[in-house]
């Protein structure tokens, strides 16, 4: 059994990161792929990387490259490729731009690594997710995005930092579409078992669900060029060791639900099982009133983000 093959296509912020990540914890053999315009670009970042391998103690291939059949027969390809977020720029305003990377890195995934699992990282995250799988023609349960992830994890730190307790004793939930529309679920919230309602007032806890849908933005906004690439590509890689790794972890996913939640056909947040393959469940559970009229709403707002997607890509 030899290691994993895992490509992530970007080597920009994110996507080094990403490699970073994987290769540290030592996932597999990393190919790092950008577009030729940027010449050796990722190759330096690799080689970089791999000088890092003896100081840090891990074993790991890393490649830099911008052609896509040194990526050939991936198990894992990650897609965090697109022009990132600048200040006053919603996730949806760079739609056009960003599907028509992620048609173009797709095609040639699908030429090159049939069988891998693709976890797609651009924004606007729903509908590039969406149009991975419409370009991919793979199964839905081997296209995902990452999303709820990072959410939960920004939710988990806010909380931690509003309470002064470990991270590690915050478990979370949040679910719906990746952006202003995203349902923190308080009723999933504990610290250390004891819910998160217990333990804050409501109104403290609504402006700490606040500043998590504003989590990117608020980045964005420090940062002045570029958007948040730590705790994203941190994120990518806990999915691309459940999968490698068979590990099972129900975290939530942007994933593909039809029947599941009445969804029909569109990719949202969800809590989701994790391993080879992909997802290899949608975990339902049973939502009340307010929880369901947000995640209605949500949902609402990935079908209009989808529907003028597939106008303007038919339109190109």
């Amino acid at each position: 059994m030899g290691r994993a093959k895992i490509t992530i296509v970007g080597a920009g912020n994110v996507g080094a990161t990403c490699a970073h990540w994987c290769a540290a914890g030592e996932l597999g053999d990393v190919v790092l792929v950008d577009i030729p315009a940027t010449e050796d670009m990722p190759k330096g970042k690799a080689l970089d990387l791999m000088q890092a391998s003896p100081i840090m103690g891990f074993d790991a291939n890393i490649v830099g490259t911008t052609n896509y059949a040194d990526s050939a027969n991936s198990d894992v390809v990650v897609i965090t490729a697109g022009i990132p977020r600048k200040p006053g720029m919603s996730r949806d305003d760079l739609l056009a731009t960003n599907a028509k990377i992620v048609s173009a890195v797709t095609e040639q995934i699908k030429a090159t690594s049939p069988n891998a699992v693709i976890i797609v990282v651009s924004n606007p995250l729903d509908a590039m997710v969406q149009r991975a799988l419409q370009v991919s023609g793979f199964p839905a349960s081997r296209v995902i995005g990452q999303a709820g992830v990072l959410d939960t994890a920004r939710y988990r730190t806010f909380l931690a930092m509003e309470l002064g307790v470990s991270v590690e004793d915050i478990s979370a939930l949040l679910m719906g579409g990746h952006g202003d529309t995203m349902v923190p679920m308080p009723s999933c919230t504990s610290v250390g078992g004891i819910p998160i309602t217990r333990l804050l007032s409501e109104s403290r806890l609504n402006e700490i669900v606040q500043r998590t849908r504003d989590g990117g933005a608020e980045i964005v906004k420090l940062l002045k060029t570029g958007s948040a690439y730590y705790a994203p590509a941190a994120a990518v890689a806990q999915m691309v060791e459940a999968i490698v790794r068979d590990k099972k972890r129900l975290i939530p996913c942007a994933a593909y639900c039809d029947q599941e939640y009445g969804v029909g056909g569109y990719y949202v947040g969800v809590p989701v099982i994790l391993g080879t393959g992909g997802v290899q469940k949608i975990v339902e559970i049973e939502l009340n009133a307010q929880e369901k009229a947000d995640f209605q709403k949500s949902v609402d707002a990935v079908k209009s983000l989808v529907a003028t997607m597939n106008q303007l890509m038919s339109a190109a």
